[in-house]
């Protein structure tokens, strides 16, 4: 599809998608701005473009639902800009300072990925194959300074109780 998707909105507040026949809801709204749809609401009898006010819903409904990205002393400000001489700079100054902040926050998650493996799990066997090496190092180091082996592996459970009472094998020398 070539244009931006359209959406209606019908006096009873519900938003009808007319490129997949459904009628949708504000989630699904949120959805297609998360990924990156460009849609125009227009009201059913008006024919007017409601697509801000919608969105405002959209925010509002975020709002409520958890952490609130405006705060009381950010919205007081915003109204404080509604009819001052400054209003058009404030649009534009918020605008651009979203952007700007949207590449950053784009450019910190490419370097984030590029310096964290797609799998964790794989990560984490790179990290303890080190340490696990280490670890055997300095057994081995210790072991031999006391004049013994190193044991290889963990013993299974109750096979050091077998070979003390001499059930199930030889008894360890000492």
């Amino acid at each position: 599809m070539n244009g931006p998707r359209f959406l209606k909105k019908y006096p009873n507040r519900r938003l009808y998608d007319t490129s997949t026949s459904k009628y949708i809801t504000l989630e699904d709204v949120r959805r297609l701005v998360l990924d990156g749809v460009q849609f125009v609401v227009r009201d059913s009898k008006t024919d007017e473009d409601i697509t801000r006010s919608v969105l405002l819903q959209v925010i509002a409904e975020q709002e409520e639902a958890g952490q609130p990205i405006f705060t009381v002393p950010i919205l007081t400000q915003m109204i404080q800009f509604y009819g001052d001489a400054i209003q058009g700079l404030a649009s534009e100054f918020l605008q651009r300072s979203l952007v700007a902040f949207g590449e950053q926050q784009r450019l910190f998650r490419r370097q984030l990925e590029d310096v964290m493996p797609k799998d964790p799990f794989g990560a984490m066997s790179d990290l303890t194959r080190p340490n696990l090496a280490m670890w055997q190092n300095a057994q081995g180091a210790w072991f031999g300074a006391a004049g013994e082996k190193p044991t290889q592996g963990a013993a299974k459970p109750g096979e050091e109780e077998r070979a003390r009472k001499g059930k199930g094998g030889s008894r360890p020398r000492r």
